[in-house]
């Protein structure tokens, strides 16, 4: 936990966690243990956009702490898969080409805080730490709608539209479909969610993701 902002210092003073316990049950657990609290590397007052998922990847060597992202070397998932497509839909004329699925430069340079709604997960075991960290996630979703009030809030599904309860000014929120397989054809695609974003900001996110 040494790599967090000291931004977020009262929000973690409120809680205890007990790593060790997690991940000493007998449990494979993912994230690695130090790439849990990855994203509040970033300054609070620096996010532009928070893009929630739901909990990390649970096959082996996927997850890095960041949602929708994976290591570098590792196959693109389809959900990733599917924002890339949208994105080449609504900027054609920005000729993006994707060859990973790590999205590091999107948290570090684009400032898009990538967060999971449940910072861990059993192996092959979807949803299974929903309950355990489901206060706390929350709680960073409300202490984000408090100290800044530029973040635009990208709420990806019908999980994710739950969180809107926690944002008090609803012209910072864009929600969405799901880019899941299962869900994209039902109205991702061509939903213009991410010009929407970039509206609201005022500017235009560089989403390519490896550094240029």
């Amino acid at each position: 936990m040494d790599n967090i902002h000291e931004s977020w210092k009262p929000l973690f003073d409120k809680y205890n966690f007990n790593l060790e316990y997690l991940y000493n049950s007998g449990d494979v657990v993912y994230p690695k243990q130090e790439h849990i609290f990855r994203v509040f590397e970033m300054d609070v007052k620096d996010i532009k956009v928070l893009l929630l998922g739901q909990d990390p990847y649970h096959n082996p060597d996927q997850a890095n702490g960041l949602s929708f992202s994976v290591q570098t070397d590792m196959k693109i998932p389809p959900s990733l898969l599917n924002i890339y497509k949208e994105l080449r839909i609504e900027f054609p004329e920005r000729n993006y080409t994707w060859f990973s699925g790590n999205l590091e430069r999107w948290f570090y340079k684009e400032k898009i805080f990538l967060l999971n709604a449940s910072l861990t997960v059993v192996k092959n075991h979807p949803g299974s730490h929903m309950d355990i960290w489901k206060d706390f996630t929350n709680d960073v979703i409300k202490y984000i709608n408090d100290n800044n009030n530029k973040c635009i809030f990208l709420l990806l599904g019908k999980f994710a539209k739950t969180k809107e309860i926690f944002i008090t000014n609803k012209e910072n929120i864009v929600t969405g479909v799901h880019p899941s397989p299962l869900s994209a054809h039902n109205g991702f695609f061509g939903s213009n969610v991410f010009k929407l974003v970039e509206e609201k900001l005022g500017h235009e996110i560089d989403w390519n993701v490896f550094y240029v």
